[in-house]
């Protein structure tokens, strides 16, 4: 499906994702390197980057969620706790950026059509990253994947940018125009609603509150898509796969439980999801 597909877009830790399928590496040797562990480069610190306790970082997502009237608002206000942050975690961006460095195939931006998306803290606006933006690719998805509070904000061209996640985790709505789109959504549209009580674990799926009139939720997006004549396929977790997240989706231990269930996932749904 990737080599077929016309446009790849990529989103936080989709940004990564979408830099390796869209490397020329076989899927195959996609597979085995994240089922292997981490090697560690001579010279490499064995320090984790500097952040912010993780509850700390939910609680004030679920603050600044609280008090947003709209989506700018809501994006405006990460970008600033972002900024804020880079106090702190600042010292850690060179470390950060050489993590990423380390998870992308190849350094330089793919010669097919792909995007990576990032918000810019000062003004709250999304921007799409590509190989004409100027932006070096390794630099775009470290921006991508910079939520706020956990790493510091990238500059890049001198301008300081957070995760692309904080507008949308999928940013379904940039495939518009296209007759066929397949969403791959690890938090299966729940980054944009509270938890419901009973249906996950506590905290799994946690992330910034998005009601469906901003149109920026996955089902909003979804539905636009599909108004204007495109034919949408979303896939989400399945059971197995998201007992292999559980509920602290950055800890590193869950990496390889993870791509192994996704990977039995995607078998199932690679012989469900054909478009003609």
């Amino acid at each position: 499906m990737t080599e077929a597909a016309d446009l790849v877009i990529g989103t936080s830790a989709g940004a990564t994702a979408a830099a390796q399928v869209r490397s020329g590496m076989p899927p195959a040797e996609l597979l085995a390197s994240v089922l292997s562990p981490p090697v560690r480069r001579v010279g490499q610190s064995q320090e984790r980057p500097p952040s912010l306790p993780t509850a700390t970082v939910y609680e004030r997502m679920r603050a600044i969620s609280a008090a947003a009237t709209s989506a700018a608002d809501l994006q405006r206000a990460m970008g600033a706790f972002g900024l804020e942050s880079d106090s702190i975690l600042g010292p850690g961006a060179g470390q950060r950026r050489a993590i990423v460095a380390a998870r992308l195939p190849r350094p330089e931006w793919p010669d097919r059509p792909m995007i990576v998306t990032a918000i810019d803290a000062h003004t709250g606006e999304l921007v799409a990253f590509d190989r004409d933006s100027g932006a070096d690719l390794v630099d775009a998805v470290t921006a991508s994947t910079a939520l706020p509070g956990l790493v510091p904000t990238v500059s890049i061209n001198g301008t300081p940018y957070i995760d692309g996640g904080v507008r949308s985790p999928d940013n379904a709505d940039l495939a518009s125009g296209y007759a066929n789109v397949v969403v791959l959504s690890p938090l299966g549209g729940r980054g944009g609603t509270p938890p419901q009580r009973g249906a996950d674990p506590a905290g799994q799926f946690e992330g910034l509150r998005r009601p469906p009139e901003w149109g920026t939720d996955l089902a909003s997006q979804v539905e636009a898509l599909r108004k204007q004549g495109s034919r949408v396929e979303v896939i989400t977790p399945d059971a197995d796969s998201r007992a292999a997240f559980g509920t602290n989706l950055t800890d590193p231990a869950t990496r390889i439980p993870a791509a192994r269930a996704g990977f039995a996932q995607g078998k199932q749904e690679a012989t469900r999801v054909t478009f003609r």
